[in-house]
């Protein structure tokens, strides 16, 4: 699991032609390398900066600055608590201690079985409805 496989760097390179600017397709790149490894590595980062004409620190800023793109591995189902104000004001601190006790894990960890995995999140834009997972 590293840079994108033979079959994926064709895909990328059919993205990448849809674009005016390669630099354009960093993200459908990322959920391509996503999808491939289950998260994004180091390797595929700098391939992708090597397919579009970027440096690897573009590529990994736009990575991090995203919520849905994973830079470890996580399980095959993510549950994000939202924890900033509106969430926190209505109960959030509960809910992850709640799921921290059913899941048998901290925040950041995954279950043994590789099912689960619990992470806070920034604002999940449903404060109506808060606290939100």
């Amino acid at each position: 699991m590293s840079r994108l496989n033979d079959a994926n760097e064709v895909l990328a390179k059919e993205i990448i032609a849809r674009y005016p600017k390669p630099r354009s397709a960093i993200i459908p790149l990322l959920h391509v390398s996503q999808q491939q490894n289950g998260y994004i590595t180091n390797e595929a980062i700098a391939h992708i900066a090597e397919l579009v004409g970027a440096t690897a620190a573009e590529v990994l800023g736009t990575c991090t600055f995203y919520e849905m793109f994973k830079m470890h591995p996580v399980g095959k189902y993510l549950i994000n608590i939202c924890s900033t104000m509106s969430c926190a004001l209505m109960g959030a601190e509960q809910l992850i201690e709640h799921a921290e006790e059913k899941l048998g894990i901290k925040v950041g960890g995954t279950t043994p079985d590789g099912l689960f995995t619990l992470e806070c999140a920034e604002c999940q834009a449903a404060c109506t409805e808060a606290p939100c997972l």
